[in-house]
């Protein structure tokens, strides 16, 4: 199979395309101010004209108790809801006791079931987590944006099973999703852009390997002045998963 062109546009949703003035924009609207068309609130749907729509349909704040390698850490969490309750994300953000004009260090983590939380060998995802969390901690300001909608690259987690079954039979994880029907790559990164902006972080130094998450933020306004380099040791069960990141994924690992 030839391989596939990998884009970070969204399938399953309509893509909102911003011009550059638009997505200039994103980050300097003060919080509470529509500045996405499409955006719904109570299931209706709400249009560029209305000014007085919330940037988000819901939101809550907590400080959020975390035990990390036998310490514990204390987070400001920030849980935003945007279409619906499909379109769900939180924000930890840690800063240090210094005040510090440093940029924030940022990890836009897309959820996953299997590595996240079951500590699966067949991904990397774990092991970036927390190793995303230890830097973050050591930054003078850290933020993780957890995205549990990215879930199997966006695609979900049922089509992620079915992806690993074609992995089974020899399938490289392009040529498996789109053995099912799948795309490559369905995630967008509009919510995490909106929750940077709703931080006053517009701009970041972000957690990556992934240039085309270095390319999709900044179109939708936020500046990635570095993109720092986040790779994880490979084992015999992921090594060919990150070699095809690397090769056919443009991943820089």
């Amino acid at each position: 199979m030839p391989n596939a062109t990998v884009s970070v546009e969204h399938v399953a949703r309509d893509k909102i395309m911003t011009t550059e003035t638009e997505s200039a924009a994103l980050v300097s609207r003060p919080r509470g101010v529509s500045w996405l068309e499409g955006v719904h609130v109570n299931g209706q749907p709400v249009g560029r004209g209305d000014r007085q729509s919330p940037m988000f349909s819901d939101t809550a704040h907590t400080v959020l108790p975390v035990e990390f390698q036998g310490r514990e850490v204390l987070f400001d969490a920030h849980a935003y809801e945007d279409d619906s309750a499909s379109y769900q994300a939180m924000a930890l953000v840690h800063r240090s006791g210094e005040a510090s004009d440093a940029l924030p260090l940022v990890r836009v983590h897309s959820g996953c079931v299997t590595g996240d939380i079951f500590h699966s060998l067949r991904c990397d995802c774990y092991p970036q987590l927390q190793k995303a969390l230890d830097r973050i901690l050591a930054a003078p300001v850290g933020v993780i944006v957890y995205l549990p909608h990215h879930e199997g690259r966006g695609i979900g987690l049922v089509a992620k099973i079915k992806a690993y079954a074609e992995q089974d039979r020899g399938l490289d994880t392009v040529d498996a999703n789109l053995s099912i029907g799948a795309p490559v790559d369905a995630r967008d990164y509009e919510l995490a852009a909106k929750i940077l902006a709703d931080l006053k972080m517009p701009a970041i130094r972000l957690l990556t390997n992934n240039p085309l998450k270095v390319e999709a933020l900044q179109r939708l306004g936020i500046t990635v002045a570095e993109q720092v380099q986040h790779a994880t040791s490979p084992s015999a069960y992921n090594a060919r998963y990150l070699a095809t990141k690397r090769e056919r994924m443009a991943h820089k690992l």
